[in-house]
């Protein structure tokens, strides 16, 4: 039963890490696409979703497999758990890529108001915050979770800043209205991958700490467990 369990694992870590990698390269070629406002690189990204779909698919089953036949305990039991709520995440950060592809297609261009934007820098912490969760799960590494728990900050404020921004450029010219609301949804995308990203780090305290940290920044992370209180 112990090989068995230890051979589905092993099996299981593979499917996450080849699933860490597509969806990894799906959001440097959207995000590369847009940048280089390359729309057949977005067709790629769009049409390579069925296979990050197929991966889903492929990690879910083994999950309920093991369920099914073995008795998974402690650090097993955690590592499958969470690789069911990583991969749902990495699945919904596929979409997200996808999504970024589908709305260059709609524009086909930047519009000439798009370095007023805070897209570039978000850009730059959205691949970095993915690569980072990413490493946090392959390593086992606590402290690269927690640097991305703590990026997603700054992506928010980047996020509140694009708002801003594009409405007031809705408001000064309204031909712009239609690529400046593709811009404030791209913008929104990205605040919700680096969502995703976190709940991916909070997964790998999870798996490594035995320690669930959602809502618990201050204790787990930062080492203030004042008002602290399991009532």
């Amino acid at each position: 039963m112990e090989r068995l369990l230890d051979e589905h694992i092993e099996k299981l870590k593979s499917r996450v890490i080849k699933m860490c990698s597509l969806v990894d390269e799906q959001v440097q070629s959207a995000i590369k696409a847009v940048e280089e406002e390359n729309i057949e690189l977005a067709k790629q990204v769009i049409e390579k979703d069925s296979k990050v779909d197929k991966y889903d698919n492929k990690i879910d089953k083994i999950c309920q497999k093991i369920f099914a036949l073995t008795q998974p305990v402690a650090l097993d039991l955690r590592l499958i758990m969470s690789s069911l709520t990583i991969n749902n995440n990495l699945e919904r950060i596929g979409d997200i890529a996808v999504n970024i592809a589908e709305y260059l297609t709609m524009i086909e261009k930047k519009p000439a108001f798009f370095n007023q934007t805070k897209l570039d820098p978000m850009f730059k912490i959205a691949k970095q915050m993915l690569k980072d969760a990413i490493d946090s799960y392959i390593q086992g590494n606590e402290n690269l979770a927690k640097s991305v728990i703590t990026s997603d900050d700054a992506l928010d404020k980047l996020n509140v800043e694009n708002h801003k921004i594009l409405v007031d450029i809705m408001k000064q010219d309204k031909n712009n209205i239609d690529s400046a609301v593709v811009l404030l949804v791209m913008s929104r995308q990205l605040e919700r991958l680096g969502d995703h990203c976190t709940n991916i780090a909070e997964d790998v305290f999870f798996i490594v700490e035995a320690h669930i940290v959602k809502h618990k920044y201050e204790k787990y992370l930062f080492g203030d467990d004042k008002d602290d209180n399991d009532d």
